[in-house]
Order: structure tokens, then sequence, then C-alpha cells
């Protein structure tokens, strides 16, 4: 097979130069003049609805791939370094989903990083798993999280020696990610499982300054949202698999129920050509990425009072040299402390730089391998704008201020097991009142409580509430945060249990 060949794409270029006559669906019989009360619809999909095709002859069917899908997904698969590459069309969140409900039985327990995504929490439930949560390091100068110590990895095994496995976040939403070879060395030599959430990864290993890809430290079953940090389109992802430990036949089953029966075309040929792209030239694009981070770091260095960085970014700091750092995740903060990272974030949006997210401290600002020098150019300048606005001394206890977050500082790393029911989202959820958050430390969440992005819960349901965590809350309500689920930012109220538990 070769690699620069997009098989997928260039199946669906034939279709469409064969003026084939469509008695199938979709609707839209590939003519955007459908949309001819609009015209700016019409001209924007004037192409892509040419290849918005279906199931027929010629063009695969990707729950059971024998032609043009099959052959894209082995060149992923060979591009990735997997022995097997599945497509996704539901994102990273259906492989997370996949993962958990082929590998998990009822009752069987799962090793979870705790700051994982929704979707880990939302296939456990599905799936009637307990958890047992390992807790990430925090970077103690500046309140990072950081990736997992393989020792709490190897005192949970030992404590629960019938986990399956354990499914972790690498890297995690700010680019941070643990030991994966230790990890795995570990898992392995049990015979358990390693399942990781790569969504934010699928770079790695294609150029000498990102950190080895997961599947190359050893990982059974890796998730890549190929949208995020590639090139596909958004909901596009890929599932790759290795070794013998993975039930395959299980995922595969498992993703005919989950994911549509009619995938979107164009987004699956968007994989197959991110692939192609990445295998062609994705180095020197990556390269030419990482310039435009070097001209941001270089510009900052330059504004401020006396010479003194105004806007800075989060660094690692020594003894953290075991966790791997992606250099297209920056961490963007105010050193002054005039503003938060709401504020900050809220000022460049009116410059018109949108960047991903703020923790309440962080600005998060993603680079890819798409971002220029003039993407630098255009940031540089929206700070020296907003800077003046922002005028005040620096201090040095604002560079390493910590946020509190409770669940991240307890000093036992590894939970008990938590077992989780489908009450809250059925609306079955009995015996439960809304507090306002400022007095609702010490009670359970009845509810999955996800700022969003990067939509990692704070809370999940039976987890006793702190008052950091309540403080956190009221931190991100404050801010304007966005809640998936009930949002707090409306009332200021929480779901909690009757009975308060005063832990």
């Amino acid at each position: 097979m070769s690699q620069q060949r997009a098989p997928l794409f260039e199946s669906l270029l034939a279709h469409r130069g064969s003026r084939a006559v469509s008695f199938h669906v979709p609707g839209h019989k590939s003519d955007a003049g459908v949309y001819v009360e609009n015209e700016e619809a019409s001209q924007l999909y004037e192409q892509i609805l040419t290849i918005d095709l279906t199931e027929i002859p010629g063009l695969d069917d990707l729950h059971q791939p024998e032609e043009a899908i099959h052959e894209a997904q082995q060149l992923a698969a060979d591009c990735f370094g997997a022995e097997e590459t599945l497509f996704l069309v539901g994102g990273s969140t259906v492989g997370n989903l996949a993962m958990i409900l082929a590998h998990c039985r009822p009752g069987e327990r799962l090793l979870v990083q705790r700051d994982a995504h929704k979707s880990v929490i939302h296939g456990l439930m599905l799936a009637g798993a307990e958890a047992v949560f390992i807790a990430p390091q925090v970077d103690a100068a500046g309140g990072m999280r950081l990736g997992l110590d393989p020792d709490n990895v190897e005192e949970a095994l030992r404590r629960y020696p019938d986990a399956v496995g354990l499914l972790l976040t690498n890297p995690n939403y700010f680019g941070i990610g643990s030991d994966l070879a230790a990890i795995a060395d570990k898992l392995h030599a049990r015979g358990k499982l390693l399942l990781v959430d790569e969504a934010h990864g699928a770079h790695y290993g294609f150029h000498p300054a990102l950190p080895q890809s997961a599947l190359a430290c050893g990982a059974d079953a890796v998730v890549q949202s190929t949208h995020k940090m590639l090139a596909a389109m958004t909901m596009g992802a890929m599932l790759h698999l290795q070794g013998s430990r993975v039930h395959r036949d299980g995922i595969k089953r498992v993703l005919a129920m989950l994911q549509s029966s009619s995938p979107s075309y164009p987004l699956m040929a968007s994989l197959d050509l991110s692939r192609t792209m990445l295998q062609a030239s994705g180095r020197e694009r990556i390269g030419r990425g990482l310039q435009a981070v070097a001209r941001l770091e270089e510009g900052l260095e330059a504004i401020g009072p006396k010479g003194r960085p105004r806007w800075q970014l989060w660094s690692m700091n020594g003894g953290n040299e075991s966790y791997s750092r992606d250099p297209f995740k920056l961490a963007l903060f105010d050193s002054t402390g005039q503003w938060d990272g709401y504020e900050l974030k809220r000022r460049l949006e009116e410059q018109g730089c949108y960047p991903e997210m703020t923790d309440g401290k962080y600005v998060l600002l993603v680079y890819s391998l798409a971002s220029t020098i003039e993407d630098s150019e255009k940031l540089l300048q929206a700070l020296r704008r907003i800077e003046p606005e922002a005028d005040g001394e620096v201090r040095d206890d604002m560079r390493n201020s910590a946020l509190d977050t409770s669940w991240l500082a307890r000093p036992d790393r590894v939970s008990e097991p938590v077992s989780f029911d489908m009450g809250h989202i059925r609306g079955f959820e009995r015996d439960i009142k809304w507090l306002p958050i400022g007095e609702s430390a010490g009670y359970a969440a009845a509810e999955m409580i996800i700022p969003y992005p990067p939509g990692i819960p704070l809370l999940y349901p039976g987890e006793i509430i702190s008052s950091a965590t309540a403080a956190e809350l009221e931190m991100h309500v404050r801010g304007g945060s966005r809640f998936h689920g009930h949002d707090l930012s409306k009332d200021g109220k929480i779901a909690v249990r009757v009975a308060p538990s005063h832990v």
C-alpha cells in the first residue's frame, strides 16, 4: 500500500466523476442548489455535497469495511504504528466508551486517572463498572496538573489486583503527560490493559521535539482526536489497537451500537487525507508550527513594565522531568495578578484572538502544524494593545499561585472503589435538594458538574463536595464558565443528596 494514496477520498472523487444518478439517500442528491434561497450556503456547500454520499458499491461501509474504508484504515494503522485502526465519527468520546464497554463487565473495576474526560465516567456508568481513581500529581509552584506517578499506579495495582487495567489521559488538556512506558510495564507485568485517551496527542511521535506516542510506549488501545491536533474535520477520530489483550471483536460490536449507521463520508475522507498529509509533510509542517510557538515566546519577553514580561507562560519546574510536555500547548497568565484567566481570555477575544479555554488562572493557547508566525504576531499585537489597560507591578507570588483543587490535593492518590448508577441521568434520583454552591460543602453531589471546556468533571455523582471544590465552582461561575448538564451559572445552585456527609 502506498502512503501517498487516500483511497476513500479517491473513491468519492471517482464516483462524483461517473455522473451516476442517485436513487438513494441523502436527499440533497449532491446538489447544493437545494439551498438556492441562501446564495452563500449554496456556494459554500457546492463542492462538499458532491462527496456527501452513502454506502453504495465502491464506497464501502464503515461497519463492515472491505474496500476503500478498509484500505484507508490499514494505511492509518501503518502510519501511526498500530496493528489495527478504526475510524470514528463520534470523536474520541465514542472511542472511550467503546474501550470501556468492550473490556469491563458489571461490577468489575477499572483504574482511572481522576481528571478524565466526562466520556470516561459515562462509559463506566453504561458498563456498570467501578472506578478506582488515581489523582495526577500537581506542580507545587504553578498549580498545574501533571500526569500519573508510576508509583501510584503500582499502589493501585497492589490494592486492587482484580482491576481490568488502567485508563489514563495522555496528554492532559494542557499538554502534560505521564511516563507511559514505565506505567505500561507495570500493567503488562500483571497481564493488565493500558487504555489511553490520547485525544490531544494524535501528532505525537511525528517530530523529534514531540513526545513519543502512546502506541510506541506500549499502550494496548489508544483513542486519538484526529481533528484536534491534526487536520481532520471536527468529530473525526481514530481508535488504534495492538497486542492480544485487546478485545477487538468486542470493540467493533460496541462501535456498531454507538456510532451512526449513516456516517459522514466527508468526515471519514478527511481522516484519510489527514493521514496522507501527516505521512507526506507532517514533520515539516510541525516544524513550522514550532517556529510560530518560538516567535510567541520570544515576543512575550518584550512586553511589560521595566522589561519584565507582563504575560508569562507556565513552565515545567525542576523535579518534574519525568512528565512529558507538548510544546503546542501554552498556558498564558497575567504575572501581576490583576487579571484572572477569565478576564484575560475576554480581552483577547475582543481583539479577535480566541484561546481554547481558561481554568481561572491560565489561558490555554493551542498551536498546531497549521499555525503560522503571522498568527503569533497577531496575538503579540493584541497583548501589546491590552497591556496598558492592565498596568501594575509584577508580583512574584502570582507567578506561582496555585488553584486549590481538593481532589488533586489529597495525600492518598488512590481512591476507594466508586460505583455509578444511571439514576441521576434517568431522572430517578430521589432525596435530593438544591443548595447554593457556598452551602454545599459536606454534601454528596447528586450529578456530574462539568465545566466545558475541558469537559473534565469537577464532581461525579456521590462525590463529597469539599469547601475547596465549592470555592472553585464559585470561581468558575463568577468567571462565566459554561457547564454541561445543569448550568450552575444561571442560579448558582447545585443538586446534592439530602443527608450531609460532613467529610
